[in-house]
C-alpha cells in the first residue's frame, strides 16, 4: 500500500495552526486581562494621588506645612527645581515650605503612569499667591514620582521647571 506523503505534513501543518490560533487566543486573554486590570490599578492610583492632591491644596490654602510634610512626601523625597538645586528629605524641604506656603495652589494632572507599588505623575502646579504680595500668578510643570507603602502613596519627591501642560 502506498502511502500519500503529504498528508502528514498538511496534517501536521492544520495541527500547528490550530494549535497557533489557540495559543494566540490565550495570550490575547492574559493581554485583555492584564490591560484591565492595569487600567483598574490606574484608576486606583489616580483616586489616591488626588487625595494627596487635595492634601497638599488644603494645607496651602491653611498656610499649614505639616500635612505635607508629613503625610505627602516620604521621608526621602527629593525636590529638583529648574536651576538644579536639590533637596533631599523632609527636614531639607520644611524652610521651603515653610515660607512658601502662602497663597493657593491647584494640582492637576496631565498624564500618569503605575507599576505595581511604583508610579508617577506629570502635572500642572499652579500658584495663586495672596493679591497683597503683588506676585503674579505661575504654574509649574512637575513630575511627581510615587511609590506605595504598606497601600498607602507616598510622593519620593518632585522636578519641575516653569511652565504649563496644555490640557483640554
Amino acid at each position: 500500500m502506498q502511502t500519500n506523503n503529504y498528508a502528514g505534513p498538511l496534517v501536521s501543518g492544520l495541527m500547528r495552526r490550530i494549535w497557533a490560533f489557540f495559543a494566540f487566543a490565550g495570550l490575547m486573554m492574559t493581554i485583555q486581562t492584564s490591560v484591565g486590570a492595569t487600567q483598574g490599578d490606574l484608576a486606583e492610583f489616580q483616586r489616591q494621588t488626588r487625595l494627596k492632591y487635595d492634601l497638599k491644596e488644603a494645607a496651602f490654602t491653611a498656610n499649614d506645612p505639616e500635612p505635607i510634610l508629613t503625610r505627602f512626601y516620604h521621608p526621602d523625597a527629593i525636590s529638583t527645581g529648574p536651576d538644579g538645586h536639590t533637596l533631599v528629605g523632609r527636614a531639607a524641604l520644611r524652610p521651603v515650605y515653610e515660607e512658601l506656603i502662602v497663597g493657593d495652589v491647584k494640582v492637576e494632572s496631565y498624564r500618569s503612569f503605575v507599576s505595581g507599588d511604583a508610579g508617577w505623575d506629570w502635572v500642572n502646579f499652579h500658584v495663586t499667591p495672596p493679591a497683597a504680595s503683588g506676585e503674579v500668578p505661575s504654574t509649574f510643570k512637575m513630575l511627581f514620582l510615587w511609590e506605595r507603602v504598606d497601600g498607602e502613596w507616598w510622593s519620593h519627591g518632585e522636578m519641575y521647571v516653569n511652565g504649563e501642560f496644555d490640557i483640554k
